[in-house]
């Protein structure tokens, strides 16, 4: 038995090392592994079919007007969005993103540079705190550029008034369970370039429960007003909220106010490139593979003091089925913006056009069939 003992002991003294450094080599793999895994690439492609059933009115091109909101301005015929990727990459406590896009819903959102959406890098020297650097998404409003995120394809009045997004830093805090905060320094907004200003913006967060609600602050310097070269003062103040109430329904709330003004002596002379609006959103999962989502829309734009002309009011109302076959979603939809002053304030092309006619043309109905691929 000694004998036995004596020849095991020595066995795991000549092999033990060995196999206690195999498994160092395994774990190593494994962690390796494990951290290479945190690179994610992922995107969608998407394209669309639009309809638009008001008359002609545009007596050059005898084409129908385009809703004045982003990415669908094909009017009846085909449309393609963007094909767009996303590469994301955490190690430890910093990480990275970069996304870009190729298409004309690319092309109209990202401004200078068509193809670049977001690049930015994040460091997170504890659970509590994050700091983003460089160009991200917009934290203002409901809806966003990606297709895949929005339940309508077609963008509100107020999405498509913008911001898109920033370029600067922000810090994002973890005040207690349930509760954040954010504060941030950024360029113009939608641009990658400062001039004359700086742009600061905060938030605060609060879910519980199936509610989930968002307070945004943007505030800044523009660099001229329309009405004069100095410099103009923007805020927006925006409210988000999403409420789940159950699985199969989900309702959600945006409003926002934005107000330009100028200062002359101190004196305010004018407001402009402001806004007002609300929209309601609600979702119902009708199947598995099938949710019907709602939005109701009403926005107001302002225009300065002194200019005989008023800013366009528009009701929005948007009903849109959401079909998912696998990572394919196809989105039949149906639109009709009113408005009692389309007739004299719809811009195309930086020209105001007449409908054409009376009030009966103060509206605009469409079918849009769109499809998007997430991968």
């Amino acid at each position: 038995m000694k004998t036995f003992q004596l020849s095991l002991f020595a066995l795991l003294l000549c092999f033990g090392p060995q196999l206690i450094a195999q498994d160092v080599d395994v774990l190593i793999v494994e962690e390796e592994e494990e951290e290479e895994s945190s690179f994610q690439l992922s995107g969608y492609v998407d394209a669309y079919f639009q309809n638009v059933f008001s008359d002609p009115s545009d007596e050059i091109t005898d084409t129908p007007l385009a809703f004045p909101t982003s990415f669908t301005q094909e009017t009846r015929g085909f449309g393609v969005g963007n094909v767009n990727l996303l590469a994301e990459k955490t190690f430890g406590k910093v990480g990275f993103v970069g996304q870009v896009g190729f298409g004309p819903r690319a092309n109209e959102a990202n401004g200078d540079f068509p193809n670049l959406q977001q690049l930015f890098v994040t460091y997170s020297p504890s659970d509590a705190v994050t700091f983003t650097f460089g160009q991200f998404g917009t934290f203002v409003g409901y809806e966003v550029i990606d297709a895949p995120a929005n339940m309508n394809y077609s963008t509100s009045y107020m999405f498509s008034y913008g911001p898109f997004f920033h370029t600067g830093l922000k810090a994002d805090f973890a005040i207690a369970e349930g509760f954040g905060a954010m504060l941030g320094i950024f360029d113009n907004t939608d641009s990658r370039f400062n001039d004359p200003g700086y742009y600061y913006g905060a938030q605060l967060s609060a879910e519980t429960g199936g509610l989930a609600a968002y307070l945004n602050f943007l505030y800044g310097t523009d660099e001229k007003d329309i009405l004069n070269d100095d410099d103009a003062t923007t805020l927006q103040i925006d409210l988000t909220a999403t409420f789940e109430a159950s699985e199969s329904l989900m309702f959600g709330i945006n409003a926002t106010n934005k107000s330009t003004q100028n200062f002359v002596d101190e004196a305010t002379i004018g407001d402009s490139d402001g806004f007002t609006g609300v929209a309601l959103y609600s979702t119902i999962g009708i199947t598995d593979g099938f949710d019907l989502s709602l939005r109701g829309e009403y926005f107001q734009e302002s225009v300065p003091d002194g200019i005989d002309l008023d800013g366009r009011s528009v009701t929005a109302l948007t009903a849109t089925g959401n079909i998912t076959i696998g990572d394919l979603r196809i989105m039949p939809e149906f639109r009709l913006d009113s408005s009692s002053d389309f007739a004299t304030t719809y811009a195309f092309e930086d020209q105001i056009i007449d409908f054409g006619g009376g009030d009966e043309d103060d509206s605009v109905a469409s079918f849009i069939l769109a499809a998007i691929y997430s991968f």
